[in-house]
């Protein structure tokens, strides 16, 4: 998530953005990898069941 904060900071200039980069890097928040997202959590659904 941070790493898309950031994106959209670089791309846009939101200052918005960057502060919410900043919040999330305080609070310790794991940066994702490109295979992070939908198929993820798809998985996780299926091991639920």
């Amino acid at each position: 998530m941070r790493d898309f904060t950031w994106h959209v900071f670089t791309q846009t200039g939101d200052i918005e953005a960057y502060l919410l980069y900043k919040e999330m890097h305080n609070l310790g928040a794991p940066e994702l990898g490109a295979n992070a997202g939908a198929e993820d959590d798809e998985g996780n659904v299926a091991d639920e069941e």
